[in-house]
């Protein structure tokens, strides 16, 4: 059995008016737009399967989405196959050739000696967000031209997934491994809908595990015109009353950020509000805004763990001054405070889940130099799976990571025409000895 990665380099047509015949003809791109806004968003994917059925003669065709926690992907059938009222059934990630082009974000064939079907998977991603695979099961390898086409529907599949996913609940089911408490229902509203993005100055990645009784722990990020925000938050106490609490900080910082507010004022908002609704809770935090144009990063500490930041190979615990969480009722102010902050630095911000308990046993800044040639979608991912294997997977209290790269204001835009920059993406994974 082997793998290979052909050249999958091409560009897209354009599209006008198409009738349902001309879409099974026009390929890649454009074709599997065409053929899923044609159809009733919870058969977009089927369509577009039809499509490559008809156009490659492949036996099968299946789209596999990423699960929340990224160690699995769940096969979704065609219509009428999937039962959400059953909890999904994954496939396990590692030491398999969906992790190799997840992690590489480069399509693999796979031939098998003796056998007449060959196996092409392909990344469906969006600016660095690893929403799942596209799998298809033709009779020939296929040529240059096939896996042009191949890769173009693949990204073209993660557009249909984004504009699609808030009309159904079809995608929320497949990326559930196990049913949620309501805590967790309201936590996984709380965060951003893509987990990772990749934009010229910068990528930014974040990973959530939570605990047997959710914490109440949120991450955030947001770019604008001319600058990119982060937050992590971490909500006092356990199950509804942490989430109904972490509702409230999230969304008073998104309001305040919204109407254009600064730091300083986010922070005051968020503070203000858990004062008059927080009945005696508080959320620590932190807040930090990248300028887009010098690269200026300003940050405050809301009685937060400090972050850490990853340097020509070096570790260093940055020491921010801290302030007093939001809601704590105790006079005080938000220091806005400048962080050092260079091209080629790596980011970690988290929450003290990371540090408590049988995750003090993780070694924290040895594994984030070991990481570090990871892009941060994978880098986010690891450092969270052994914090939950040192508590044999049951936390005591929510795991939560982000991690930026930041390039710097010289880098004005992306390596990339398929969904990832292939020069940040992961190596293949090392076999187990």
């Amino acid at each position: 059995m082997g793998a290979h990665r052909p050249d999958t380099d091409g560009v897209t047509g354009s599209w006008s008016s198409p009738s349902d015949d001309d879409r099974l003809r026009t390929p890649g791109l454009a074709g599997a737009l065409a053929a899923a806004e044609a159809a009733p968003p919870v058969e977009s994917l089927d369509v577009v399967a039809h499509m490559l059925r008809q156009r490659l003669d492949a036996s099968g065709v299946s789209f596999l989405i990423m699960d929340f926690t990224g160690t699995s992907v769940v096969r979704l059938g065609v219509a009428g196959e999937v039962e959400t009222d059953e909890p999904a059934r994954r496939i396990h990630l590692a030491d398999t050739l969906y992790d190799e082009v997840i992690r590489t974000q480069q399509p693999a064939v796979e031939t098998t000696d003796g056998s007449r079907t060959v196996r092409v998977i392909a990344p469906v991603t969006n600016r660095g967000d690893a929403i799942g695979l596209l799998e298809l099961f033709l009779s020939t390898v296929p040529d240059a031209s096939a896996m042009r086409e191949i890769g173009e529907t693949a990204h073209a599949l993660a557009y249909i997934v984004i504009a699609n996913r808030s009309y159904t609940d079809v995608y929320q089911w497949g990326r559930r491994t196990r049913p949620l408490s309501l805590a967790a229902e309201i936590q996984h509203r709380l965060l951003p809908a893509s987990l990772a993005c990749e934009a010229a100055q910068f990528t930014v990645a974040g990973a959530l595990e939570p605990a047997d009784h959710v914490g109440g722990d949120t991450f955030d990020y947001v770019i604008d015109r001319d600058a990119v925000q982060l937050s992590v938050t971490d909500a006092m106490g356990h199950d509804v009353d942490a989430a109904l609490l972490a509702t409230l900080a999230v969304g008073a910082l998104r309001g305040a950020r919204r109407a254009g507010a600064d730091l300083a004022e986010q922070a005051r908002q968020a503070h203000q509000t858990m004062l008059d609704h927080g009945r005696q809770g508080y959320v620590t935090g932190q807040l930090l805004r990248i300028s887009l144009l010098d690269g200026g990063a300003e940050f405050i500490n809301a009685g937060h763990p400090w972050p850490l930041r990853l340097r020509e190979g070096k570790v260093q615990q940055l020491r921010i001054k801290v302030d007093m969480p939001f809601g704590f009722r105790f006079p005080h102010t938000y220091r806005v405070q400048q962080l050092d902050l260079r091209a080629g630095d790596r980011l970690f911000m988290f929450t003290d889940g990371m540090l408590e308990h049988s995750a003090g046993d993780v070694d924290l800044e040895g594994l984030i130099m070991r990481t570090g040639n990871l892009h941060p979608r994978e880098a986010a991912r690891t450092v969270i799976a052994k914090v939950v294997a040192a508590h044999d997977g049951h936390l005591q209290d929510d795991a939560t990571i982000m991690c930026l790269d930041w390039h710097g204001v010289r880098t004005s835009r992306r390596h990339a025409d398929t969904g990832a920059d292939l020069t940040d993406a992961s190596p293949s994974p090392t076999p187990a000895p």
